[in-house]
């Protein structure tokens, strides 16, 4: 590694603090923004959670997608940059325009600095929501030729996910001055969680295990955020991986009520509060005339989401978890941090 620093941004975020985790397990040393100094602790608390004491291995920039401070000071000296700052649901923006410009605009600022700083290859994390989302029904599992269908019916999120990563490519093609690019599209994020701070996907994890009252009939891929971290540094090294994108994916796809199921079967007495329920559609629709998040939600009611991870496999010896123990090891960690009522 030749002690070689790699700038991970949003080291807040879950999968940005395994990705952490698996560079200071090979020997990188790691530079990560957060948008306020107030969080170090946390972030160092998490990695040590996940079996590391990265000291003076792991620094900190403060920085912000919204603005240019920081980035120049934050890409300089860095060899690689892993990019997975990026807006993420709240529920709380009234319009697209406010999810869509700060993931466009931060891809933008993130890449410019790289090239600047004449970093060798950036890896963005983009995520499923830019391949699969908006297309009529699929006979074949989705791969890294799709893009998501923005005609369609596409939630605000994954519009953002779409444009800025067409964005990203579109830059790099145009005026990276030699810098080189790849994509990782996560599927549904699970694994171990570090804190309370963890993946979206992982929250209808936690959601079952707390009780909810049954399962839409929705589908989904699942990853280990390990097997993610994993595919991120095989991204970044490995000469093929240049101007590609990887479905980070394992495994066909569940039905939620299979990973109720699944649940039941493994976890004993921590399952107790889990139904194997399924919601009618109409259910839903009628929720979702008065709830933001079912309404998310109906446009994906009975739509298979399969996906295949074979490109990573193939060309770049990705060998993940399969999506049962991902699960599993989520519903684990929340049980053992406590997490779950």
């Amino acid at each position: 590694m030749d002690n070689q620093q790699v700038l991970v941004t949003g080291g807040t975020g879950f999968i940005a603090q395994h990705c952490m985790l698996a560079l200071l397990d090979a020997g990188y040393r790691v530079r990560t923004t957060v948008r306020t100094l107030s969080r170090e602790d946390e972030v160092r608390s998490n990695l040590r959670t996940g079996g590391a004491e990265p000291d003076n291995r792991l620094s900190f920039v403060v920085t912000d997608l919204g603005a240019d401070t920081g980035w120049a000071e934050a890409a300089a000296g860095c060899s690689y940059v892993l990019h997975g700052a990026s807006p993420t649901p709240s529920g709380t923006y009234s319009n697209e325009e406010e999810w869509i410009r700060p993931a466009v605009d931060g891809n933008l600022r993130v890449l410019r600095a790289a090239r600047a700083a004449k970093i060798k290859r950036v890896v963005l994390t983009s995520a499923f929501g830019a391949i699969g989302v908006g297309h009529k029904p699929m006979k074949r599992p989705f791969n890294e030729t799709d893009w998501s269908d923005l005609s369609g019916n596409v939630a605000p999120y994954q519009k953002s996910k779409t444009l800025s990563e067409r964005a990203a490519w579109d830059f790099v093609a145009r005026e990276g001055g030699g810098l080189e690019l790849s994509a990782v599209n996560p599927v549904a994020v699970m694994g171990p969680v570090l804190g309370p701070d963890y993946s979206h996907s992982i929250r209808t994890i936690k959601n079952m295990m707390d009780g909810q009252p049954g399962n839409p009939k929705i589908n989904s891929c699942f990853v280990d955020v390990r097997d993610v971290a994993d595919l991120h540094l095989r991204a970044m090294t490995n000469p093929s991986a240049n101007g590609e994108r990887f479905l980070a994916t394992s495994g066909e796809s569940l039905w939620m009520v299979q990973v109720a199921e699944l649940l039941k079967q493994r976890l004993g007495k921590h399952a107790e509060k889990v139904s194997t329920r399924v919601l009618p559609n109409t259910f839903i629709r009628a929720a979702a005339l008065t709830n933001m998040a079912m309404k998310g939600i109906v446009p994906l009611l009975d739509v298979n989401l399969n996906a295949t991870g074979e490109k990573a496999k193939r060309v770049l010896g990705w060998a993940p978890r399969s999506p049962e123990e991902a699960i599993i090891a989520s519903a684990e960690s929340l049980v053992s941090l406590d997490l779950v009522g």
